[in-house]
């Protein structure tokens, strides 16, 4: 493997998600000229420019120094696109866990942007957000330390040439962030074996004597956990203490999650080369939906039965996405709202067949209230048909 792990450009831009160090690579070497200021060892940009790259700039073009020549295709002046919703402080505390050399966990519900905010700190941090291992419960030990080519070590025995580096072997050795997606997906035993990673920052293997593998200056973890989901396994408390757990919640304001919404949806449907017909209040109305099943209260106050499924902010995305695409590309004047119910039911029925009833009684109770006031509730509340058992 390369010392600097990338995507090849012209093969990420065709990707359907390309990793946002290719993305956001002309914000990333702005914000590596704009800031001078120190790093920490083997950082591409300083701890603020980090924060400044995740949470943007607020609208404000930040301007380069006078002096000095830019880098090649890096404009003068650049407003830095706001890239995670959420609170600042929570990513300062991670920017700040990771410049101390300490293993950051970010923990949540499922669709909180952990996954998200964890490759725009690689990318920002080290230029690189692929050294990654997805966590399962048949991830093995070899995935987070090494395994070994066996056409070598039959040939030759245990050698550092026969040694095949995992995400995190490579990460140790050039000095990068290394991510750990769902570790609590592993079996505790496999968990483990990032103790002494952790802890000595160095790996040690056996098959080749007293020989261990240093981390370079600038290695670290992050990890991602859904800790309330199902198939989850216990961490250990040795596994704990070396992780600062950030806990990354819901967003709390319902304008900047519609805002958000609308943004990502509008991101899906031109990529397939349409626009986003789904119109504001549509986009407001499946957010208030979310918002209200999620929390098991209405913005009113009104109580509301919570599905046990998961009702995120990715979901609420791909629900407005796939309501854009079907008029799209199933024209015949079919309003986008009138998609809303049969959508919105996919997502509830995922876990439990009893949250269709749950899913009615939020129609005959919230929606219906709505409905006596406000012509787009009301339009939602005569689809209740949709929702029945055919």
């Amino acid at each position: 493997m390369s010392e600097n792990p990338k995507v090849d450009r012209e093969t990420a831009i065709e990707a359907q998600s390309p990793p946002p160090e290719v993305v956001h690579q002309v914000e990333l070497a702005f914000l590596a000229a704009f800031d001078s200021g120190p790093r920490p060892p083997g950082w591409r940009l300083t701890p603020s420019s980090v924060v400044t790259f995740i949470v943007g700039s607020g609208g404000e073009a930040l301007k380069l120094p006078r002096a000095g020549k830019p880098p090649e295709d890096c404009p003068r002046s650049l407003a830095i696109e706001e890239k995670f919703v959420g609170d600042r402080a929570l990513v300062e505390r991670a920017v700040v866990t990771l410049a101390g050399e300490r293993g950051l966990l970010l923990v949540g519900e499922p669709g909180t942007a952990k996954s998200m905010l964890s490759e725009l700190l690689a990318a920002a941090v080290c230029g690189t957000s692929c050294l990654t291992v997805q966590g399962t419960a048949g991830t093995t030990e070899d995935q987070l330390r090494y395994g070994w080519n066996y056409s070598l070590l039959l040939a030759h025995g245990p050698s550092p040439q026969a040694v095949v580096p995992s995400p995190i072997l490579t990460a140790m050795r050039h000095g990068r962030i290394a991510r750990v997606e769902e570790v609590t997906r592993c079996l505790p035993e496999v968990q483990d074996a990032l103790v002494s990673i952790l802890s000595d920052r160095r790996l040690a293997i056996p098959e080749l004597g007293d020989r261990s593998e240093p981390a370079a200056r600038g290695f670290n973890l992050v990890a991602t956990a859904n800790l309330r989901d199902r198939g989850v396994s216990e961490m250990s408390a040795a596994l704990k203490r070396r992780f600062n757990f950030e806990y990354v919640p819901p967003i709390a304001d319902a304008a900047r999650e519609v805002a958000l919404v609308r943004s990502r949806a509008r991101q899906a449907l031109a990529r397939v080369g349409q626009p986003l017909t789904v119109d504001d209040a549509v986009v407001g109305a499946i957010v208030t939906a979310f918002r209200d099943l999620r929390t098991g209260v209405s913005g009113e106050g009104w109580a509301v039965e919570r599905p046990s499924t998961v009702m995120s902010v990715a979901e609420a995305v791909s629900v407005t996405t796939a309501c854009g695409i079907q008029s799209a590309f199933f024209p015949g004047g079919r309003d986008p709202l009138n998609l809303v119910p049969g959508y919105l039911l996919g997502v509830v029925m995922k876990d439990d067949p009893k949250d269709r009833g749950r899913l009615l009684a939020y129609w005959d109770g919230a929606v219906k209230r709505r409905a006596e006031t406000e012509r787009l509730w009301k339009q939602l509340h005569e689809l209740r048909r949709v929702l029945e058992v055919a």
